[in-house]
């Protein structure tokens, strides 16, 4: 990245989206040459790195991972969720076959995670076209914030709102580690690529994007979005526990949504003289 191709900053609108969704879609955000390429460096594949390496130990100055993370929207995007500096987790390539007959399970990813005041980020890159038949990645939007155990979810085969990825070649999709989410089969005569880093913050949440527009409407009207399958008791829990991330990204401790968290946390310390 030169200095003239500086990183490119969420707006807060569009974090409250990730907030809500927990899913950012940067499509055809690669440029057609590094895709061509990407196809054989992914058929390759990609030696594992050791948990918790810093990008630069991960991903020398000039590979391909790299020039990846270098490009404009997707370091912007990056930084804006993790911060400066984040750490990888883990990564992987993912193959599926044409006509392979099987599909990848709902599942969120890793054990439990009840931290509701930081997230780790999936970076999810599609190097060609991705069609209805090839398959591509199945999510559930909303579903982040609700707390299970890695494929506790896969009995469930298919949720009222559900999203099945079809995008254009270079698209970039960012997952909070929570959302559920699962490979489709291809039922293609092509072979489906998608290359995928796990990062973890090393820096506090909290403004990290662009919050110029902090207080515009739009920001409370993302945050309120609502999905088809939320229960209508229990699905006011996701609400309550997106409300609380959002106060904790910005530190404002005041934010809420119909008064979902205030009337909760209210415990009054005064007593009757």
């Amino acid at each position: 990245m030169t200095d003239t191709q500086q990183p490119a900053p969420l707006s807060s609108v569009r974090m409250a989206r990730f907030v809500a969704h927990g899913s950012l879609r940067l499509d055809a955000a690669v440029p057609a040459e590094m895709n061509a390429e990407a196809i054989e460096f992914l058929r390759r594949g990609v030696p594992g790195v050791p948990f918790g390496s810093t990008v630069p130990d991960a991903y020398p100055e000039g590979s391909f991972p790299r020039r990846l993370l270098g490009i404009p929207a997707v370091a912007g995007a990056l930084r804006s969720l993790v911060g400066p500096d984040p750490t990888v987790d883990h990564h992987a390539v993912h193959i599926r076959e044409p006509h392979e007959g099987q599909a990848q399970p709902l599942h969120g990813d890793a054990i439990i995670d009840v931290r509701t005041d930081a997230f780790d980020v999936q970076l999810m890159y599609y190097p060609q076209d991705v069609t209805l038949d090839m398959g591509g990645t199945l999510s559930v939007p909303g579903s982040h914030l609700r707390r299970t155990n890695e494929s506790d979810t896969g009995r469930y085969q298919n949720l009222l709102g559900q999203s099945r990825l079809v995008c254009p070649a270079g698209t970039v999709v960012f997952l909070h580690h929570g959302l559920w989410h699962g490979g489709r089969r291809n039922d293609s005569d092509k072979v489906r690529y998608m290359f995928k880093i796990r990062f973890n913050p090393t820096v506090r949440q909290r403004r990290l994007w662009d919050t110029s527009d902090l207080g515009d409407p739009r920001v409370a009207e993302e945050l309120s979005t609502t999905f088809p399958w939320y229960e209508p008791a229990t699905g006011r829990l996701e609400m309550y526990n997106r409300v609380l991330l959002w106060r904790s990204l910005t530190g404002d401790a005041s934010f809420d949504l119909e008064h979902w968290v205030t009337r909760v946390a209210n415990r009054p310390q005064e007593s009757i003289a």
